[in-house]
């Protein structure tokens, strides 16, 4: 009982040592493409063939690692049968298991038909076991070592039932049995299981960020930086498809909005046509559930919505995310059917998905930020006319009766006043425009105002072409007379000066009032739109800077970086 114990123990042992060595092979392999078709259930041809090769090497490897023992041998050889099966179906397991089986009958021994038979068998197990789960939906459950273990544990018990019936003499057979049978399913139940390992560690590997994948990501970032940011239209699709093409190096790439293709570049650009309506069943479900889809053409079918025999057998579908996480559309990674290794990589394909989807949401608030911008112009438009026109034509219709000529250079700088408040709705203007700008409307103010107003403007030539956010000034001038020179019962002075600070512009309004007055609400409407629209333009150290001295002097400054209608324009 005791010798017996130790024999087992020791051949136990023995296998388990043979495993090691099948499993390390497998290890170096699992570093090689061989490996990558195998890290999923095969379903296309080519990758059946793959998994043919494979496993019939590994099977054949088997029975050359094993140890004779009384003229039979106790081997690995049904990891390699039982894998095939699994990993490749009925008919890949079917060949293995042949293969493996007729290998091991062309080395003889009592036991050479029942074991041929026997490993044919254990690859067709392999392969009902694959159909079952693919046949219930369950496929992504043949990787599962544990699964995989008992499956290849059943297989082996299978075996020893086949050699007792098979082979002669019986007395023979069921002494090897009784020795073999213990060792030989720890062995192969074991070495399956950590096979399964191995090949779940090399798709991890696969699946996840490499250098090779981060280095295409920078280079896709730095080439396609800034163009959705102008439109996400068919154009600017077109050129960042093109980019991802040649950096990736996938067979075709798509961009869609939510109803059609906006973009097309590589295989298949024969019928996938910018314009045409999304047709994808797994693009409609991507956009659908906000949801990445790989239809890989293996474990999830694919097959072209337009054309039957399109070169292209898989699909990396991912939306692409806007404002709220609602999905505004989708890109599109495909490979030929006649790729064996696939450089889909699913952690990049997100990554470019993030990244124009960034691009496109930085576009959006870019835009809405100029409609903002244009919105407020015009409430200070608003503000500004209505009160100052009517105010205006009383001043011209006083003047006209005593002094018709000076009646006429008012209506002028009136005109003057509108013309730029029409031109210059949006966008940004000189300096020189701006003091022009102030200048027509303080010629009417001096009119109503007649003694009671001073104006001095002292502006560099030298910096009447720096560039500001047009419509910046005057709202701050109109302030400056509204609620304070206005409100003095003497003399009413305004200053306006410009000058450099280092590498910034200072704009000083200053009234002799110094009746400003910080309010919960804020300081005005129309100062804290000009603040605002500097701040949104150059930066939170840029803007409106307010200085009083109680019934001395109110101090309005604005600062901007010096920029030119050159540099502003490029």
């Amino acid at each position: 009982m005791d010798t017996a114990f130790w024999e087992t123990t020791g051949l136990v042992v023995a296998l388990v040592q043979q495993m090691c060595v099948y499993l390390v092979v497998a290890y170096l392999l699992s570093k090689t493409p061989l490996f990558i078709p195998l890290t999923h259930a095969t379903i296309r041809l080519p990758h059946k063939l793959m998994c043919y090769v494979v496993f019939s090497m590994f099977c054949i490897m088997g029975t050359y690692f094993g140890l004779r023992i009384e003229e039979a041998i106790a081997n690995t050889r049904a990891i390699g049968a039982v894998l095939g099966g699994i990993l490749g179906g009925p008919v890949v397991g079917l060949a293995v298991g042949l293969t493996g089986g007729l290998h091991r009958y062309s080395m003889g021994g009592f036991t050479d038909l029942a074991c041929a038979v026997s490993t044919t068998a254990e690859g067709l197990i392999g392969g009902m076991v694959h159909l079952y789960l693919v046949r219930n939906g369950r496929i992504d459950q043949l990787l599962h070592p544990f699964r995989v273990g008992l499956v290849t544990l059943f297989a082996e018990i299978v075996q020893m039932g086949i050699i007792l019936l098979l082979a002669r003499p019986f007395g023979s057979a069921l002494h090897l049995v009784e020795n073999i049978a213990l060792p030989m399913i720890v062995a192969n139940s074991v070495g399956a299981a950590m096979f399964i390992r191995i090949l779940l560690d090399r798709r991890t590997m696969i699946e996840t960020h490499s250098t090779v994948f981060s280095t295409k990501a920078l280079k896709i970032a730095a080439r396609s930086e800034g163009i959705l940011r102008s439109g996400f239209n068919r154009e600017n699709s077109m050129r960042v498809a093109r980019i991802i093409y040649e950096e990736t190096g996938v067979g075709a790439v798509a961009i869609t909005d939510r109803d059609m293709l906006m973009a097309f570049i590589g295989m298949g650009d024969d019928h996938h046509l910018p314009g045409m309506p999304i047709t994808s069943r797994q693009t409609q479900q991507a956009i659908a559930n906000n949801q990445v889809i790989y239809a890989d053409g293996n474990e999830v079918a694919y097959q072209c919505s337009i054309k039957r025999d399109c070169p292209l057998g898989a699909s990396l579908v991912i939306p692409l995310v806007g404002e709220d996480e609602k999905v505004i559309g989708a890109v599109k990674l495909y490979e030929p059917k006649t790729k064996l290794f696939s450089t889909i990589n699913r952690a990049l394909g997100e990554g470019i998905a993030r990244l124009l989807s960034q691009q496109i949401l930085a576009g959006s608030y870019e835009q809405q930020k100029q409609l903002l911008a244009q919105s407020e112009i015009k409430l200070l438009h608003a503000q500004v006319n209505p009160h100052f026109l009517f105010n205006a034509l009383n001043t011209i219709s006083a003047v006209i009766r005593r002094d018709p000529e000076r009646a006429r250079h008012l209506v002028q700088s009136l005109s003057t006043f509108f013309r730029k408040n029409l031109k210059r709705a949006s966008g940004v203007a000189t300096l020189g425009d701006e003091i022009e700008h102030v200048s027509a409307y303080l010629q009417i103010e001096l009119a109503r105002f007649a003694d009671r107003l001073s104006v001095d403007i002292s502006v560099p030539d030298t910096l009447k072409e720096v560039t500001l956010p047009a419509f910046s000034l005057q709202p701050i001038v109109e302030n400056a007379i509204k609620h304070g020179t206005s409100q003095l019962l003497g003399q009413g002075h305004i200053s306006i000066s410009a000058a450099t600070d280092g590498a910034d512009l200072l704009l000083l309004v200053e009234d002799n009032a110094g009746l400003f007055e910080r309010r919960p609400g804020g300081d005005g409407l129309g100062m804290n739109l000009v603040d605002r629209r500097i701040k949104n333009r150059y930066g939170d150290q840029y803007g409106v800077e307010v200085t009083c001295l109680r019934d001395c002097f109110t101090r309005i400054g604005l600062r901007i970086p010096m920029e030119t209608e050159l540099a502003c324009a490029s």
